[in-house]
Parts: structure tokens; sequence; C-alpha cells
């Protein structure tokens, strides 16, 4: 919507002719100039000096009220954005172990690995958290920040769906994406942060044990929730036929459970996209994005345009004025000749 940010100045819209009104009323010597060729000058004459002064009164006025408006300030304001004094600081960190590369997972028609559906489920979530400050954890043998806690999310999204498996080893360092986070998000107020830890199996690299971690965690008041991912069941073909194998067999449940109970925090099992998705929704309420009562309306400035009205229909009257006085002044001389 327009606004005006100083609109009491147009109170001085009729200070013009309160000026003009009340300098007549005082007296001044008069005096007088008689020029021999006045009787020279011609009723058009006069009539056209008449139209000129009307055409000044009206050009001033339109660049006296230009003025005007520019001097109250005028302004656009967009629509109300909240602010978000206190933004909270969630950190993802994603195992990309070489277990992560079964296939076990559906998405649609397709049976996909772990990674992918993880990739699918966390977008949606990084685009729902747009008020949280992010960033992105791998592990596997070593624990790899990808990226540091950003309200940028969108770079976050695209080096999380650019992450393969096999990148950072073959095995699973709990302990060390715990610590790491940690080391990254000391600087963050102690209500503020949240990991979110997502693994397949158990620690198996490292040199941290996850319950250390968690124990250091808690005391630095560093909220850790873990999901246990991976399908309890699937077919495989070997050489005797087909047969039903547990996937998730390497996984251990029991330290996640506790590294979430140390700090604060909840287990989940995920044994598909859909239940991921489930969790995913659930975190969100568990931990919903910091709501503010406070606002700031963009304001975009406006008073340059009244302004430079003003100043080119000043240009343009000053132009105008001096053309016609060369004018009048050529008439004069030819007249003085005849």
């Amino acid at each position: 919507m327009f606004s005006f940010q100083w609109p009491w100045v147009f109170l001085a819209v009729l200070l013009p002719f309160i000026v003009y009104r009340f300098s007549k009323s005082v007296k001044h010597p008069q005096g007088a100039l008689k020029v021999p060729f006045y009787a020279q000058l011609d009723y058009q004459e006069q009539q056209s000096s008449e139209q000129i002064d009307i055409k000044r009164l009206s050009l001033l006025s339109l660049i006296w009220c230009l003025l005007l408006i520019a001097a109250a300030k005028p302004v656009w304001l967009g629509e109300p954005q909240p602010v978000m004094s206190s933004p909270r600081d969630l950190m993802l960190a994603v195992d990309i172990s070489g277990s992560m590369e079964t296939q076990d997972m559906q998405l649609g028609s397709d049976r996909v690995d772990r990674l992918t559906g993880i990739k699918v489920v966390l977008d949606g979530f990084i685009q729902r958290r747009n008020q949280d400050r992010m960033g992105l954890i791998l592990f596997a043998d070593n624990a790899y920040i990808q990226t540091p806690l950003t309200m940028d999310h969108r770079t976050l999204a695209t080096f999380l769906n650019q992450a393969q498996i096999g990148f950072a080893g073959q095995k699973t360092a709990i302990g060390d994406a715990i610590g790491l986070a940690l080391k990254r998000m000391q600087k963050s107020p102690e209500k503020s942060r949240v990991l979110i830890l997502l693994t397949d199996g158990a620690n198996t690299a490292g040199t941290v044990t996850p319950l250390d971690a968690a124990k250091v965690a808690a005391k630095h008041g560093l909220k850790i929730y873990t999901l246990g991912f991976g399908a309890d069941e699937m077919i495989v073909s070997s050489f005797f036929g087909q047969k039903r194998v547990n996937p998730s067999a390497d996984l251990d449940e029991g330290t996640l459970k506790e590294i979430a109970s140390l700090t604060g925090g909840k287990y989940f099992r995920a044994r598909s996209i859909t239940e991921l998705v489930e969790i995913y929704q659930l975190l969100d309420e568990l931990e919903p994005q910091p709501q503010s009562s406070k606002v700031v309306i963009p304001r975009q400035s406006l008073f340059y345009w009244p302004l430079a009205g003003a100043l080119l229909i000043s240009f343009f009257w000053a132009a105008y004025s001096l053309w016609l006085s060369r004018r009048q002044l050529k008439v004069f001389k030819e007249k003085e000749v005849v």
C-alpha cells in the first residue's frame, strides 16, 4: 500500500498564498518608469502577458505541490514479514556408509537404495524449515561438514543431493558425527541446539564412542533425535532360489535409543520411505519453528519521483522563459527600428 511518513507537511500547501497575501499589505515606496514606446504595446501583447502570468502561477503551484509530496516522504509498504530474533540451529547428520546402498526402499513403482529415499524425504523437510539455520554432516569412516549452519537452504539441499555412497568410506562413525555437530554448534544458544542423526547400522569406526559423545552433548545442551532406517525384511535371490533376509540386522537400536535418552531427544524407527516421511512430520511438531509477534514492514522510498518531476518542470520553465525573453527582445528591436 501507498503511504506518507510525514503527512503533516501538506499543511504548508497554502503557505505561498499566505506570504503573497500579507506581503501586498505592506506599503512600499512606489516608483514609476515612463517608457516612451509604451503606446506601441498593443492589446494582444498585454493579453499574452496575462496568459504567461497564469501559466507561471500554475507551474509554480504544481512545483510547490510536488515538493510537498517529496517532503512528506511517500513510501510503498510491502507485506509484513515476521522477524526471527533467535532462529533454531538444526544439524542433519546422514550416514553414507556402504550399507546405505541396500535397495530395500520402495519409491513409487521403483526399488531404490536407502540414501536415495533419504534425499527425497529430507528435501521436503529442509524446505519446510525456512526459519531455522541448518547444516549437514555426512559420515562413514569419518564425519565431515558438508554444509555449515546457514539460512541458505537451497544450497544445503543441493549438497545433500550430490552426496554419494562411499565418499567417506564404508564403515560408520556415529560418535564422531555427534562430536563434530557439537563442535560446530558450541556458539549457539543452548535452547536452540538440535541434531537429527540418521543411520542404518552400528558404530564401527571413529575415535569417540557414541555414548561418550552423547554424554558430552548432553552437558552442552545438544538435543539429539536418532533415526534407525532400513527395512526389516526383503527378498533376495541366491543359488538356492529366493529367500527372505533382514537387511537391518546390523542396526544398533539400543545405542541409538540410549543416545536420544541421554540428550533429551527421541528415537524413531523407519522401515520405509512412508514411515520416514511421517517421522520428519512428527519432528516438525516436536521441534516447531520459532514464532515471533514482531514483524517488519518493508518500505520502499518514492520521494525521488515527485522531486524529479519538480526539477524537470523547473528546467522546462526556465528554458521557456529564456526563449520568450529573447523573442520579446527581438520584437522590441524590430519595432524600435521601425
